[in-house]
């Protein structure tokens, strides 16, 4: 099998070095957190169950941005690639409007991602830590959605599928939009117990992972 760049390849390589890049700013922000508050922003919770998701999460993450990468540098990835990376029935990894609309569209995510992390600052975390109490944020992108970051996220999945619409890649967005959908609502049962009228009443306000008008 051999490997080599091609235009229309290029949006699958681009998004497979943004997510890496996405995930190495992550863990910067990890080993600042640690340097700072002196834990390590709950990158290995320590509440059991937050340990057993990081067991699939983490090689969910590495498999993101490897497999674009990976497929982006075959010859003739539709026809040379094995039978997991090929682009499932219907759909084609070639297209170059959809490839760089959703390098596009990956580019926003990132970016409005960033905004995010900024107003969190010091509050920033990855998981759930029942003997730690951060404040809560309802300003800038978190007065228009809950989770800005796993909704930013999300998109960026989905980005990466458009370009590399392969089986493994449909499993890898699969599992990790799911893992999402299970930490948000995590998360939310968690700052519901710790701050109780003040979380329900954002819930009540303000959307998941979109956002909605709100009603006197």
């Amino acid at each position: 099998m051999k490997f080599s760049a091609t235009p229309s390849s290029w949006p699958a390589l681009l998004l497979g070095l943004l997510v890496t890049i996405y995930w190495l700013r992550v863990l910067q922000m990890v080993m600042r957190t640690r340097l700072t508050a002196g834990r390590a922003a709950n990158f290995v919770p320590p509440e059991p169950l937050g340990r057993l998701l990081r067991l699939v999460w983490i090689p969910v993450v590495v498999l993101w941005a490897l497999v674009p990468i990976f497929t982006s540098l075959l010859v003739a990835p539709q026809q040379a690639a094995p039978i997991l990376l090929r682009p499932i029935a219907g759909l084609y990894g070639g297209d170059r409007i959809l490839g760089w609309t959703a390098v596009a569209t990956a580019l926003a995510a990132f970016g409005l991602t960033w905004v995010c992390w900024r107003r969190m600052g010091t509050s920033w975390r990855m998981g759930i830590d029942p003997n730690e109490r951060t404040q809560l944020i309802f300003n800038g992108p978190y007065a228009y959605v809950r989770h800005p970051i796993y909704a930013l996220s999300s998109l960026l999945m989905l980005a990466t599928l458009a370009t590399v619409p392969g089986i493994f890649m449909a499993v890898i967005a699969l599992l990790h939009l799911a893992l999402l959908q299970w930490e948000a609502r995590r998360e939310e049962r968690y700052l519901l117990s710790l701050h109780g009228p003040a979380y329900a009443n954002y819930i009540a306000q303000v959307g998941r992972f979109f956002p909605r008008s709100r009603r006197q």
